[in-house]
């Protein structure tokens, strides 16, 4: 029921996305306002149905509640972002943020830590416990491929005045109008969310199973997608470069990984033994 609730939710959430590039003005705006939403509901959803209450009551707190203390801070002090102002285009607004920023935060923050997980998870040996060296490597691959998806999510959302910096220096190279700044703000938040999320969500969001699958769909689907749209449809091909970059320290090694749990066993099993030739290969 989980995976089921949870396929759908993504189908419908792609199917918007797609839908993105074709439109533009009010409407455009508010099949964003939409699919924010949708991807709230995906990831609270998810954690609920597949954890229960206790995770997603941290995911929210953490994400959503720590997403919009920090968008409140950022646009009072211009702290840690930089200072930026939000256009009316996005909703209703409380404290200066419309009030969907915090729901994208809690989007893409569970299955960027799901990815982590799963990540780490598979590079440690059965039993092994997590150690202080994992424990750090998975804070770290969480809060970067949280903080990367930025380097799509914000050029794309300036172009199309959803917010504007007042001093966006210095930029990236080919990211005019956003300052190096909001990155590193993005980074310093995304590392304090996924530090704070696994003590308040407990064990269960130690590991990930079968259930787990269309949460790391989803992230592996807004990386593919994000460069695609950036690169050929909105007319973004620096953000579609700098986006790649950045979410490959998450996304690519979690392809590579899923791809290779999809083998049959016996064809990994042969993988690690030695492929004997000659006399050797007749005994």
């Amino acid at each position: 029921m989980t995976r089921r609730i949870s396929w759908t939710l993504l189908a419908v959430l792609v199917l918007a996305q797609i839908c993105y590039p074709l439109t533009t003005g009010a409407t455009r705006a508010g099949l964003t306002v939409a699919t924010v939403v949708l991807g709230w509901l995906l990831s609270v959803g998810h954690a609920l149905l597949s954890r229960g209450p206790r995770v997603a009551a941290a995911l929210v707190a953490v994400a959503t509640g720590g997403g919009f203390a920090i968008e409140a801070i950022g646009v009072a002090t211009g702290v840690p972002f930089g200072s930026y102002d939000y256009s009316g285009e996005l909703g209703p607004k409380l404290a200066g943020v419309p009030l969907i920023i915090p729901l994208a935060w809690t989007w893409m923050a569970w299955p960027a830590w799901l990815a982590a997980v799963r990540l780490t998870a598979s590079s440690t040996p059965a039993g092994s416990g997590t150690t202080a060296g994992r424990w750090v490597g998975r804070i770290a691959l969480a809060a970067v491929g949280l903080a990367a998806w930025d380097l799509f999510l914000d050029p794309q959302m300036v172009a199309e005045g959803y917010w504007v910096w007042r001093d966006a220096t210095p930029a990236l190279p080919g990211l005019a109008g956003i300052p190096v700044s909001n990155y590193l703000g993005w980074l310093l938040f995304a590392v304090l969310l996924m530090s704070a999320l696994r003590p308040l969500a407990g064990p269960s969001a130690e590991h990930t199973d079968r259930r787990d699958h269309p949460m790391l769909a989803l992230y592996l689907w807004t990386y593919f997608s994000s460069i695609l749209a950036h690169a050929v449809f909105l007319d973004l091909p620096a953000s579609a470069l700098w986006g790649a970059a950045g979410m490959a320290v998450t996304a690519v090694p979690l392809a590579v990984t899923l791809l290779r749990a999809r083998r049959p066993h016996h064809a990994r099993r042969d993988d690690h033994e030695p492929h004997r030739t000659g006399v050797d290969a007749t005994r």
